[in-house]
């Protein structure tokens, strides 16, 4: 039987980065592309964390690891942790942006407007200054991907989600816009659009654990893995091949709001 990572040496080796990989999705990301022997830059808040992940990492297969502090909120430690990247590896194949939270889940009327900055600030400002900061190098390089992190909520809003939601629609308008800048470049784009994640994103939303938990209560939802694979699917395709977007669901959600639960 051949293995996975016989079948797929399109990633092998590539000099990969992922923002938001101290949990969920991202540190999922990392995992799978590590296992496959890539070059990684992982970018979080928790740089603590991020240590600790690294040694993991290290074991699972990756070929070298880059452990940076980012918050993708602030210019200033985007731009140190692109040119800290750029000094150690002067290239960059593959970037994962994962850097995202939901606040809140009040309606609007009600909100908390810091959540609206919160979210604002890291999944549509932030992951733009982030690919702003990397695409120079993948121009003059005549190569690379980016794979955005979207959701289900960028086409299907819902009520208590509507900052939350447009960022996302945001995201998924970013996509497509790369995706026809880019064009001739030879550089990927490609969106990854989930439905619920058992990740730290309910808990980082609502901030209490059992509330958390009981948004996933009596189903049976994703877990970052799923996802993972899902972007490592599109990174390891041929050059010649761009997998625009891939939606993910739990067999148990049919739409934004419609979940089964036993």
């Amino acid at each position: 039987m051949t293995s996975q990572k016989a079948m797929s040496p399109e990633s092998d080796s590539k000099v990969v980065c992922v923002t938001g990989a101290s949990s969920g999705i991202g540190l999922a990301a990392a995992e799978v592309f590590a296992e496959h022997g890539a070059t990684l830059i992982i970018g979080a808040r928790r740089v603590d964390r991020l240590e600790t992940i690294s040694k993991r990492l290290k074991k699972l297969g990756a070929k070298d690891i880059l452990v940076l502090g980012l918050d993708v909120r602030i210019p200033s430690s985007v731009e140190q942790f692109v040119q800290s990247t750029l000094k150690r590896f002067n290239a960059l194949d593959v970037l994962v942006n994962s850097a995202g939270l939901a606040a809140g889940r009040d309606p609007l009327v009600s909100a908390n407007i810091d959540d609206w900055e919160r979210m604002i600030d890291t999944n549509v400002k932030g992951l733009l200054r982030v690919t702003k900061s990397f695409l120079p190098t993948m121009i003059e390089q005549k190569r690379g991907h980016i794979i955005n992190i979207g959701s289900i909520a960028g086409y299907e809003p819902y009520e208590g989600g509507s900052v939350y939601s447009a960022s996302k629609f945001g995201v998924r308008a970013i996509t497509k816009t790369l995706r026809l800048e880019l064009s001739g470049t030879n550089i990927r784009v490609t969106i990854i659009d989930p439905g619920m994640v058992n990740t730290e994103f309910s808990l980082v939303r609502l901030g209490d654990q059992e509330k958390a938990d009981a948004v996933y209560k009596g189903m049976m939802p994703l877990i970052g893995r799923d996802v993972a694979e899902c972007i490592y699917f599109a990174a390891s395709r041929p050059p010649h091949v761009n997998v625009d977007q891939i939606f993910v669901m739990p067999t148990d959600q049919a739409s934004a709001t419609k979940v089964f639960r036993r």
